[in-house]
């Protein structure tokens, strides 16, 4: 991959991120039923996930049980588990009773006793089968298969998106996360498996396979509970954060170590050192950071980070924005460990609105290049950016139905947070929002609105309406002027156009040697310019606002 131009590597991505973030025309009462609280969802919540799980590379096959345990919030008598076919259930267990199921398409249904108001109970389900294979991991997900560079036995997992159903029977759905979770990983000896959180032991079974325990004590979202299994080593270090000694693990391949100690230790420091300011501590020190190699670029598991960058700088070795300010430090590393904030501490109730998760974590590498580069560096970065957005669908998509919006929810995002940092025009204020919000929707799931309005709120401002722009329309908002002669000189008359009714957003221009701040509407307003203004140059605004700008010609 070495040949790969920084060009075609946006490319691939992007026709990559596309078929993750494909919007379909219609949708069917399957996509309700995947992506709705149903009324067999509704009634009760997820606390805990025990999942035993063997993956047979011989046959590509898997076989597994998911204990489920659960509180009663309501009344029900109908219970919704998801496992995507051709897996198939074994057998179903209530508090060690059998129920009876009945199976439609990737979902089956649990006919349940009356069961009491906040009593909490146990559902195991084993299951058994051929999962997906993964096409194109971590865009097009599914079970990985696949051989390290010894030619050895290298499994995995990437669903987000897809859904967690794919290998295991869950609650697939973002709005319910286990408080805490435990995962048993059986291979073959000679074998290391990795998961999520702490290692709580190995056990040797009779058949000479081997049993890897790991667990988390925190809420996790069901995508991010994965599998690692390969011919790892472990390197153990720790990092002096905000909360505290933070155990920091990298698991990587047999003959990779000596790389990831030299390559991505020193940017695992410099990511939490530089978020740990920005956002507030790392969200899951009981749980500590890991750093996991894994046959797929990478993705933001829980505590178990997925890395395939092989050891490049920048993004497989190229700059996503074209400036040269991504070059120099490893993009997986910063990117998917942003996640662990937004995303992972904070996470959406619908993937529609999954802005929150990718907007915000590509904004947190510019806040990266912010803290060890300058100002000047990272809105250099963050502008470059740009050129990557498509305008095609709104960043929202539709809710209900397991469907992500546009794949601008990265590039867009970013460049509407720094849009609305510009607004805010009080760079203390808007660190305190962002840690803020990672304090006060700490290990909980959200809505795009709920963040809307938390912003709004803390900054003493209504940005509901660019939000709205930005995020629910593909226009982007144009600054239209033209000069008159007034009775002293020079007239700006100016104007937002290209807006939603009611977008409020004021703009920063340059006059002279002044910044001046403008409050357009949408209808012409005007400003007296200093005697003697050269109107045969055009108005330069602040270029870190993500607008266009128009000269009209009158």
């Amino acid at each position: 991959m070495k040949w790969w131009s920084t060009g075609v590597l946006l490319l691939v991505m992007m026709h990559a991120q596309a078929q993750l973030f494909d919007n379909k025309e219609s949708f069917t009462h399957a996509d309700t039923i995947r992506g709705s609280i149903t009324p067999e969802r509704s009634w009760w919540n997820v606390t805990h996930y025990d999942l035993t799980i063997r993956f047979n590379e011989e046959n590509k096959t898997l076989e597994g049980k998911n204990t489920i345990s659960f509180r009663v919030e309501d009344t029900g008598s109908s219970m919704q588990i998801d496992l995507m076919q051709p897996l198939e259930v074994d057998r179903v267990l209530l508090d060690g009773e059998p129920v009876s199921i009945s199976r439609h398409d990737d979902v089956f249904y649990l006919q349940t006793p009356s069961l009491a108001n906040g009593s909490i109970h146990k559902l195991e389900i084993s299951y058994h089968g051929k999962p997906r294979v993964a096409r194109l991991p971590p865009w097009d997900g599914g079970v990985i298969w696949s051989r390290d560079h010894n030619g050895n036995s290298w499994i995995s997992v990437a669903c987000q998106g897809l859904g967690a159903s794919v290998w295991y029977p869950n609650k697939d759905h973002q709005s319910d996360e286990p408080d805490s979770a435990a995962m048993h990983i059986i291979t073959n000896k000679g074998q290391t498996a990795v998961s999520n959180g702490r290692f709580r032991g190995m056990t040797e079974n009779a058949d000479g396979s081997l049993t890897w325990n790991w667990a988390v004590v925190n809420p996790i979202n069901n995508y991010n509970l994965i599998p690692y299994i390969g011919k790892y080593e472990d390197h153990h270090s720790t990092y002096q954060g905000e909360a505290g000694t933070l155990d920091v693990d990298m698991w990587f391949l047999e003959g990779h170590m000596d790389q990831a100690i030299s390559h991505v230790l020193p940017d695992i420091n410099k990511t939490l050192e530089a978020f740990e300011y920005w956002f507030g501590p790392y969200p899951f020190y009981e749980d500590g950071f890991k750093m996991v190699e894994a046959p797929h670029l990478g993705m933001e598991h829980q505590s178990a980070i997925a890395y395939g960058n092989k050891f490049k700088k920048g993004y497989l070795g190229g700059d996503l924005s074209g400036t040269g300010e991504g070059d120099d430090w490893d993009y997986i590393v910063v990117h998917e460990s942003g996640h662990e904030w937004f995303g992972n501490n904070i996470t959406t109730k619908d993937i529609a609105d999954m802005w929150v998760h990718e907007g915000f974590t590509d904004y947190s590498e510019t806040l990266f290049i912010e803290y060890w580069k300058g100002k000047d560096a990272a809105d250099k970065y963050v502008r470059g950016l740009r050129k990557n957005i498509s305008n095609d669908e709104p960043v929202i998509g539709p809710y209900l139905v397991n469907t992500e919006g546009s794949g601008d929810m990265y590039y867009k995002g970013a460049n509407l947070l720094h849009t609305i940092r510009q607004v805010i025009d009080n760079d203390s204020l808007f660190r305190d929002i962002l840690r803020g919000l990672n304090h006060d929707f700490y290990h909980q799931t959200v809505t795009s609105l709920m963040v809307e309005d938390y912003i709004s709120r803390k900054a003493g401002m209504d940005l509901g309406r660019i939000f709205t722009q930005y995020l629910r329309t593909t226009h982007i908002p144009v600054f239209d002027y033209h000069f008159e002669d007034g009775k002293s000189g020079p007239v700006l008359v100016y104007r937002w156009a290209n807006i939603v009714k009611g977008m409020n957003m004021p703009y920063d221009i340059q006059v002279d040697d002044q910044l001046v701040r403008l409050y357009p509407s949408q209808e012409y307003q005007y400003y007296d310019l200093p005697a003697g203004f050269d109107t045969r140059k055009n108005i330069s605004g602040n270029l870190d606002y993500y607008v266009l700008t128009q000269r009209s010609g009158k």
